[in-house]
């Protein structure tokens, strides 16, 4: 299964947040709600991680 990664250098914000976590999608999902929510003040819920899990890339695997 590949990893995936949410960037929040790929959402643009006024506090310049350079946060980047990977892993299974499922975990990447959930961690990047919790940090949307205590970091940038947004409500938990299925459209959070609808939005979370549309931003997210595969991770690239260095050559």
């Amino acid at each position: 299964m590949a990893r995936k990664v949410a960037d929040c250098r790929d959402t643009p914000s006024v506090m310049g947040c350079t946060l980047t976590i990977s892993g299974e999608e499922e975990e990447v999902v959930r961690a990047a709600a919790e940090h949307a929510v205590s970091v940038h003040g947004h409500t938990d819920g299925p459209e959070l991680r609808d939005m979370v899990r549309r931003s997210l890339k595969d991770e690239r695997v260095p050559a």
